[in-house]
């Protein structure tokens, strides 16, 4: 599919996220969360991480989050995601924003102990990020111009308050992603960022009752099988 820089305005986004063509993620980008993985024996190196799920990762909402049952421990870690328009290579940090069609909220789910044994390795960790199934999103929301470094999220499991997220507190503010992804990418439509995840990651297990929600984008729900 070709770069471009439109987007039909009045799009379907409940649905896009069906039409996601691919999902870029970032990594590293709270510092509290970096702190967090330190402490899990994941040290620091002052750049942020980007990988990629396939487009069957993705689990809409109200779909069961089927949770791998044999590779350990699976981690929730509540992100902003943005749907793009497109854009091409080498997007101006100061033109990015135009490039944003959609919000919602996400899960990148992570295979926790995967990863730590995969990291500790020197191995790529695509089989702890990437499997089918760890990309839960929400329907997408027209994106009005908000200021996406001024938002904030929940993660409730169980009714418990598992991730509270305040994007101003990003080290990588979201034109700043699409700057960087684009320098490698040219970004198409239906291209989508996981924008990176706060604090507080942690497992979830088979019967969990998942909720996302922002004031500025709604609430989503999910159960965990």
């Amino acid at each position: 599919m070709a770069a471009s820089t439109e987007y039909p305005v009045p799009i379907r986004l409940a649905a896009a996220a069906m039409n996601v063509e691919r999902i870029f993620c970032i990594g590293k980008n709270y510092a509290d969360h970096v702190a967090e993985l330190a402490h899990l024996g994941h040290q620091a190196d002052g750049d942020c991480v980007v990988f990629m799920k396939p487009p069957s990762a993705i689990v809409g909402e109200g779909q069961p989050i089927v949770l791998p049952r044999t590779q350990g421990s699976v981690h929730h870690e509540a992100e902003l995601v943005v749907l793009l328009t497109g854009g091409g290579r080498d997007i101006p940090e100061a033109e990015a924003m135009s490039c944003v069609a959609g919000l919602t909220l996400g899960l990148d789910l992570t295979l926790r102990d995967l990863q730590t044994k995969l990291k500790n390795q020197g191995k790529p960790w695509e089989l702890a990020k990437a499997f089918d199934g760890s990309a839960v999103l929400g329907d997408f929301k027209p994106y009005l111009e908000q200021d996406l470094q001024a938002l904030e999220f929940t993660l409730h499991v169980n009714g418990q308050l598992r991730q509270h997220g305040r994007t101003r507190e990003m080290l990588y503010s979201v034109a700043r992603q699409i700057h960087i992804l684009s320098q490698t990418w040219a970004l198409q439509p239906g291209d989508a960022i996981y924008t990176g995840t706060p604090a507080g990651v942690g497992p979830l297990l088979p019967g969990d009752a998942v909720q996302l929600a922002s004031d500025a984008i709604g609430e989503f729900r999910w159960s965990c099988a």
